[in-house]
């Protein structure tokens, strides 16, 4: 096999396929074929095909003789199996090597449908963003139509949220502010026994100054103990006896 190859490619030929030359012949139903393929005789049978050598052949066939064919039917048969070969030698490390030639318009197809998915994943994203971007402007409209709910009448122009803030803040007053502060120091005096707010005086400065009536000492110590524990500056006032009880002043500052 190997060297019909190389002679086949040293004339420039690369067979599709190789048959075995008693292949070439037609399958008899009986009996045994003769026929000449490239000026050597060869014997086909039912099951078996060889070379037609003297010795060779009375073996095999024994008492029968082979049917010699002519030429043309040799051809014909010849033919018949070289369009549709039965079996092909060019196997394993004699296998035909196939070129795999570029395909340049699935090449160009490929390119274009990658090109095309690229494109709507832009849009994709664009469309998204657009979206986002709608979003944004809407939530801002409607803050700032609610911020303006919340303003007094012939409040003006300018950044809604802005003025608001400020309002807020004025309500609220400074440091800390009065709501925020005063519930600090009614949730702990309620929590010390025999303790009572008795007047409230919120500052400019954001400090509250808390009038308290208290059974003793201990309670007012405790009293300005937790509220410097919440996070508050407390100076503590005289206190007084009166009717037995201790009043004094605290002021709790931011």
């Amino acid at each position: 096999m190997a060297t019909w190859l190389a002679e086949l490619n040293a004339r420039g030929v690369d067979p599709v396929a190789m048959l075995p030359a008693p292949l070439l012949l037609p399958a008899p139903e009986e009996g045994w074929l003769r026929g000449e393929v490239g000026g050597q005789a060869i014997v086909r049978g039912r099951s078996a095909g060889f070379a037609d050598e003297a010795r060779l052949t009375e073996l095999i066939v024994g008492d029968a003789e082979p049917v010699t064919l002519a030429r043309d039917e040799v051809w014909r048969a010849a033919a018949i199996a070289a369009a549709a070969w039965p079996l092909d030698l060019r196997q394993g490390r004699f296998a035909r090597r196939t070129r795999r030639a570029i395909d340049w318009a699935l090449v160009r197809r490929l390119a274009l449908l990658v090109a095309m998915i690229l494109l709507a994943t832009l849009a994709i994203d664009l469309v998204r963003i657009a979206r986002y971007a709608l979003g944004a402007d809407t939530l801002e409209v409607r803050a700032e139509a609610v911020a303006r709910q919340g303003l007094p009448r012939g409040a003006g122009d300018g950044d809604a949220a802005r003025m608001l803030g400020e309002r807020l803040s004025r309500l609220r007053g400074p440091g800390s502010g009065f709501s925020r502060t005063a519930a600090a120091v009614y949730q702990i005096v309620q929590a010390v026994p025999d303790s009572e707010v008795t007047a409230l005086d919120f500052q400019p400065t954001g400090a509250l100054r808390v009038s308290l009536s208290i059974a003793g000492e201990g309670q007012a110590n405790t009293v300005k103990t937790q509220l410097e524990r919440a996070g508050f500056t407390v100076t503590s006032g005289v206190f007084q006896q009166s009717g037995g009880r201790l009043t004094g002043d605290l002021t709790v500052a931011p």
